[in-house]
């Protein structure tokens, strides 16, 4: 089964906005439910999971600031995020049994493992999901930009990043309804038609390591197993 498999070996990056129900403010428990359920069927294959959540459900660094926070500690507060998100998603799939493992950039005794390379490789290899929190560690980096490099050090085939809109388009759909929906792009195009779907360090980071980036709709349930197992095309490949 496995070297039937599109890519063996994945970084998934969700935006943590989908953690947040939208009516009551609160966790979106049905959207951690499907998550842990999607993630455990492709291990079931064969496949090598790493996961990287956002934090704006919470807080967004780069939206503190323009409330007056100085840019570290905005920033700070926005890893700390990722960190909550993470914990609560390790903690569906340790009620669900699921082999996991939660691993921080930043050491944070009784809650993460620090993450170290030989470490997590050693987790994939054994079947274990890996979920990195807490970003690269260091303000002025997106949690786009902490997946793109544990894509890379992990030797990650694609980086699949989970969004609310079904790919890349030429400008924001909800305001231009004529915005072109790309269906590829090379990484060159991307940079230089300016495209907002991920920051400019993530972009030249997956284009210089070869990392193709792959971006879709998250919101179908069935998404992750058509992209991994049954290779249908969905959403933005960016190569």
């Amino acid at each position: 089964m496995k070297n039937k498999n599109k890519y063996n070996r994945i970084l998934l990056k969700i935006s943590g906005e989908f953690l947040k129900d939208n009516y009551t403010g609160s966790i979106n428990i049905d959207f951690i439910k499907d998550l842990v359920d999607q993630i455990y069927l492709l291990t079931q294959f064969g496949i090598k999971v790493g996961l990287v959540v956002g934090g704006g459900n919470l807080f967004r660094g780069s939206d503190l600031e323009k409330l007056g926070m100085r840019r570290t500690i905005s920033d700070h507060v926005g890893m700390l995020s990722t960190v909550i998100n993470g914990l609560l998603i390790y903690e569906f799939m340790q009620k669900y049994k699921i082999k996991s493992r939660i691993f921080s950039s930043t050491r944070l005794d009784g809650m993460c493992e620090r993450y170290r390379l030989d470490k997590v490789n050693d987790a994939l290899e054994n079947g274990y999901i890996a979920i990195f929190c807490f970003g690269l560690g260091v303000p002025f980096f997106t949690t786009d930009s902490a997946a793109c490099i544990y894509g890379i050090e992990i030797k990650a085939d694609i980086l699949l990043k989970g969004t609310k809109v079904d790919g890349v388009y030429s400008s924001d759909p909800l305001v231009n309804s004529s915005a072109k929906l790309y269906h590829t792009l090379k990484y060159k195009e991307a940079l230089n038609k300016k495209l907002k779907f991920m920051d400019y360090t993530s972009l030249i980071l997956a284009y210089e390591n070869k990392l193709p980036i792959l971006v879709f709709d998250m919101h179908n349930p069935k998404v992750l197993h058509d992209i991994v197992i049954n290779a249908n095309s969905v959403g933005t490949l960016i190569y």
